[in-house]
């Protein structure tokens, strides 16, 4: 089926936004979940890096960085999105020790285990990122 529904501005935005730090996510998400939440791909894609990642205000670095801290003090169950903006925030140029020190910082808000598991994900990211 061919999607003839115009693309928003967000949507058109977000898409190379997303693509830089992420290739192949809209087709990675669609592939997993459209079939039983359609539009999900397009939709995250639309919202979190259209109306979110390229907004002005913040550079990508920071705002990597920032959104390491949140997911960090929400705790063990967000791991598979933290490895994702870790190695966006060090493919946007923070260092390990920056990463570190966000994730660090996190214990004050969402607890020790919180950023010892953080820390953890933070560390096969950079062993992943060694080796490639």
């Amino acid at each position: 089926m061919i999607d003839t529904v115009p693309k928003s501005e967000a949507y058109l935005r977000g898409k190379p936004a997303a693509e830089a730090t992420n290739p192949g996510i809209e087709d990675t998400l669609r592939d997993r979940y459209d079939a039983l939440l359609p539009g999900f791909a397009e939709s995250l894609i639309e919202v979190a890096y259209g109306h979110y990642y390229t907004r002005d205000g913040l550079d990508d670095k920071t705002r990597y960085l920032a959104t390491v801290a949140a997911l960090t003090a929400l705790g063990g169950q967000t791991a598979p999105q933290l490895r994702v903006h870790i190695r966006n925030a060090l493919r946007a140029g923070a260092s390990k020790r920056e990463v570190a020190e966000v994730i660090n910082q996190m214990a004050l808000y969402g607890g020790f285990p919180a950023m010892v598991n953080a820390l953890n994900t933070a560390i096969e990211v950079f062993e992943a990122e060694e080796a490639a």
